[in-house]
């Protein structure tokens, strides 16, 4: 178990549980950093930092997971250290937020085409508080017996490229690194192994502002690793990384904490986030 997990998400995106939940998960499993990277989305993080005043052993990075688009596909992008007040940040999401329902709708329409028959109702009693997002489609369809698995949803339906996928209103990246920066985060380009050409995306986002990329993932091989930590050595940036939880699918779902993140890459962040503050 590892005590740093920089990457996790709460039902104030696709998440399952709440952000005080999320806190104290972390802390009864013995974590020293984590940090609440909600999708396009800083609505949990207040309650996040309130409930981390609980566990003084654990320190809580506020954070923001920012999708954006590249010709290639789909790149997310973290912002570590967020003034999650900031009036700009705040706009720009809720703009993402208020596209989420009609594009949930839209999927809904289209898996109905495959006689997949979801009701929109029993999906938004999924998402309960949160935004209705993916995850919540897709237990939707897991409790229907549509699909076996939750990642199932993803691989043949909903996933980037599916069949059933709608495109939404996004930035692109070298926007969401500017909008990170100018909220006085740090951006860090998200699991950078699924993108098409990492190399050439990080050349591109450095000049412009971008501190780090996620090395250690759940879903990365140790080749992946290590192509990543090499880049971030090269292009001098720092390497983080993290879980990716969503407690959606409990029974083969990597947990808080269950990726390998040395303390150093939450150290290096913290680091470099005080310089900046100087």
């Amino acid at each position: 178990m590892s005590r740093v997990d920089l990457h996790i998400h709460s039902n104030a995106s696709d998440g399952k549980y709440s952000p005080d939940v999320i806190v104290r998960m972390a802390a009864e499993l013995g974590l020293k950093y984590i940090s609440l990277t909600d999708h396009d989305s800083v609505e949990g993080v207040p309650a996040a930092v309130k409930a981390a005043q609980a566990f003084p052993a654990l320190t809580f990075i506020p954070g923001v997971e920012i999708s954006t688009d590249a010709p290639d596909g789909e790149v997310h992008v973290l912002g570590y250290f967020i003034d999650f007040n900031a009036p700009e940040l705040k706009e720009s999401l809720k703009k993402f937020q208020d596209n989420r329902l009609g594009r949930a709708r839209g999927m809904i329409d289209k898996l109905a085409k495959f006689g997949i028959i979801i009701d929109w109702e029993r999906v938004k009693e999924l998402a309960g508080d949160a935004s209705v997002g993916r995850p919540h489609i897709a237990r939707a369809m897991l409790e229907k017996g549509y699909i076996n698995s939750f990642e199932e949803a993803f691989q043949k339906y909903i996933g980037h490229g599916g069949p059933a996928y709608v495109e939404r209103d996004k930035l692109t990246p070298e926007e969401a690194v500017g909008l990170i920066l100018r909220s006085g985060g740090l951006p860090v380009l998200a699991h950078p192994f699924t993108v098409n050409n990492p190399k050439a995306l990080v050349k591109k986002l450095k000049p412009l502002g971008l501190i780090g990329l996620e090395a250690y993932y759940k879903d990365a091989s140790l080749e992946d690793t290590q192509n990543m930590l090499k880049l971030a050595e090269e292009q001098e940036l720092i390497a983080t990384g993290g879980t990716d939880y969503h407690g959606m699918g409990e029974n083969n779902e990597v947990p808080i904490g269950g990726v390998k993140v040395p303390l150093k890459a939450a150290e290096d962040l913290i680091a470099m986030a005080a310089k900046n503050a100087r």
